[in-house]
């Protein structure tokens, strides 16, 4: 669905700053509902209030692919035709991994028809006929009247259909928590996962800290998990009601796993990691109302379009200062969204409707940014962010997902762990295969180039065991007696059929972002590329002797300490104080017997064990 469905329901979820004239219309007229949520065009003379004719309006013709589905109406079909929507409802919930969106009253091409009060009934009795064939419940997100050529009132309703959850094949997204220090990150997390509200002083974050120092100082200072649950209903499922981590797993059919990320500039290189290794789908930018964009709000923003993640904007602490200061923060961030650097279309939050609108066009468009104002204290507009939350589909189709689990094996390592009773222990995401329990892999490359062999003992997902992993899915893995030392974050785990590039010297095609003075030959920077973070040396400016701040080259880069794993096209992200570049690797170069003396060369497809 394109933008014109925000005018369609409701007409106030339109681009932050517009007037009530500034709303998009349907293709064909205007759309019914253009004066505001609610309200209903009045016809005079067959005309709209706006003077031009009361044509139908449209939504985009359906599209044979995606989890959208139209339906006209579904009064008492035979079984035949039954069986046949059922069919069609399974493909939908397979494209949408779990979730569907039915448009009823709408043609296939797209016209808003609308049906009776008592054909929706009819329609609606079919459709939850027809979830729970497939094992799935339906949810009103919302319901809109058309008012054109008619005298009896038509409605169209959007309806959510999600599957229970069977095997913890829950849908699960990722969500990067960026922002300044001292902007209620973790206290905002804490209020979502815990359902309880803070008290103002910070005692709802106090769960999510993992060190000492972070309690005594209150400031997020290493990457923190949590997670927030949503039913087949839609319903919220968190640990209000004392659930263990297990039972929200259990419970739930949709899974936001929030990554708490630490706001100070003393800890980037951590913030910069969670962001380049764990793979998140969207990122939450919390900025604080009462001081708006300070401290690491532009850099975090800056982080997140480089590295192309879909973004949208909290402003927390609303209950802290006036409204004055609220709208004040807002056009603040609304310009800085529409500078040419960035481009974005901010969307000001304000009710459930625009919450719906939101999160459907936020996946479809990379240029759509939702702007959400609460409050962890007094829990001002904390549903608008849960139903947004519930709603927000994930990036990737079945097709995709699919395709990625036929490759080969390759799990990152993020994290390694020593527990008791069971060994050594790591955690990170599967980029691509399936990995099973009980599978053999080899991990590497280790400081002289080897790839080890090792077994997977047990792998456990949010908490609860878990038999197989799929790709795009993280998860903690039991090597059993393993030697720890042996490992290192930035390694991969691989098929052994893999032979994966091993290298120290690499090439990329750069973009200086900002440098004091000039680039050149011999600058030390540290590269993140996915889970690699290492400190590299620049060996040669191609074509150039040196770069100034926006100029784009490509660069040979070499690492000071080990070889690492890499793909070409990979994206890299480099920094040495306030020197920043971004870019995407174009050239790997094999490893030589004199570059690191290995007894034999290990070109880019081979393996030494």
């Amino acid at each position: 669905m394109d933008s014109r469905v925000s005018e369609l329901f409701g007409g106030c979820c339109r681009p932050a700053g517009c007037g009530a004239g500034g709303a998009l219309r349907g293709r064909g007229g205007a759309a019914p509902g253009g004066g505001g949520s609610g309200s209903k065009a009045k016809k005079k003379n067959g005309r709209s209030r706006g003077g031009k004719a009361n044509n139908p309006p449209y939504l985009p013709p359906e599209a044979e692919d995606g989890n959208i589905e139209y339906k006209l109406k579904l009064v008492n079909p035979s079984q035949y035709r039954f069986e046949h929507l059922v069919t069609q409802m399974k493909w939908r919930l397979q494209e949408g991994r779990g979730e569907a969106v039915y448009q009823i009253g709408v043609e296939d091409n797209g016209l808003l028809v609308g049906l009776s009060e008592e054909e929706m009934r009819a329609s609606l009795k079919t459709l939850r006929r027809m979830a729970e064939k497939v094992g799935a419940d339906i949810t009103v997100l919302r319901e809109r009247e058309v008012d054109y050529d008619s005298d009896v009132p038509r409605k169209i309703t959007e309806v959510l259909v999600r599957k229970v959850p069977d095997n913890q094949q829950f849908l699960d997204l990722r969500v990067a928590v960026l922002g300044n220090v001292d902007s209620g990150k973790s206290t905002l997390l804490g209020v979502l996962t815990q359902g309880e509200l803070d008290n103002g002083r910070g005692r709802a974050r106090l769960n999510l800290f993992r060190h000492l120092h972070e309690i005594q100082s209150g400031r997020t200072s290493s990457i923190s998990f949590e997670i927030l649950g949503f039913n087949s209903k839609g319903e919220v499922v968190n640990y209000s009601d004392s659930r263990t981590a297990e039972e929200i797993c259990e419970s739930s059919s949709k899974m936001i796993t929030f990554i708490d990320l630490a706001g100070h500039h003393k800890y980037l290189k951590t913030t910069i990691f969670g962001l380049t290794s764990y793979c998140p789908d969207f990122a939450m930018l919390v900025v604080s109302a009462n001081t708006g964009i300070a401290g690491t709000t532009r850099e975090h923003l800056g982080l997140a379009m480089a590295l192309k993640v879909p973004f949208f904007i909290v402003i927390s602490k609303v209950d802290l200062c006036s409204k004055a200061t609220v709208e004040r923060t807002v056009k603040q961030l609304e310009r800085i969204l529409k500078q040419p650097g960035c481009n974005k279309l901010p969307l000001l939050v304000n009710s459930d409707d625009d919450a719906v609108t939101a999160a459907q066009q936020f996946a479809q468009s990379p240029n759509i940014t939702p702007i959400f104002t609460l409050s962890s204290v007094s829990g001002e507009n904390l549903d608008l962010l849960k139903v947004f939350l519930n709603i927000l589909p994930p990036l990737t189709n079945s097709k995709e997902q699919e395709e990625l689990m036929q490759q080969l094996t390759e799990f990152q390592v993020d994290e390694i762990y020593t527990v008791p009773e069971v060994g050594t222990v790591v955690g990170g995401t599967l980029s691509s295969g399936i990995c099973r329990e009980g599978e053999n892999l080899v991990v590497g490359p280790t400081d002289d180039g080897k790839f080890l062999w090792l077994k997977v003992c047990s792998i456990q997902r949010n908490r609860s065991a878990c038999r197989v992993l799929r790709a795009g899915q993280a998860a903690t893995l039991a090597l059993g007696p393993f030697d720890r030392s042996l490992l290192r974050k930035g390694m991969v785990m691989v098929s052994p059929e893999m032979n994966p590039t091993i290298c120290s010297v690499f090439e990329a095609e750069i973009v200086l972002l900002f440098h004091a003075t000039t680039f050149r030959k011999g600058f030390q920077v540290t590269v993140h590329v996915g889970n690699v973070r290492q400190t590299a040396i620049v060996e040669k400016i191609h074509g150039k002797d040196k770069l100034r701040t926006g100029e784009k080259a490509v660069v040979r880069f070499r690492f000071i300490k080990h070889p690492e794993y890499l793909k070409i096209g990979a994206k890299l992200l480099f920094r040495e104080g306030v020197t920043k570049g971004i870019g995407h690797v174009t050239d790997l170069q094999a490893i030589t017997t004199k570059e690191n003396g290995l007894e034999e060369s290990l070109g880019p497809g081979q393996l030494s064990f």
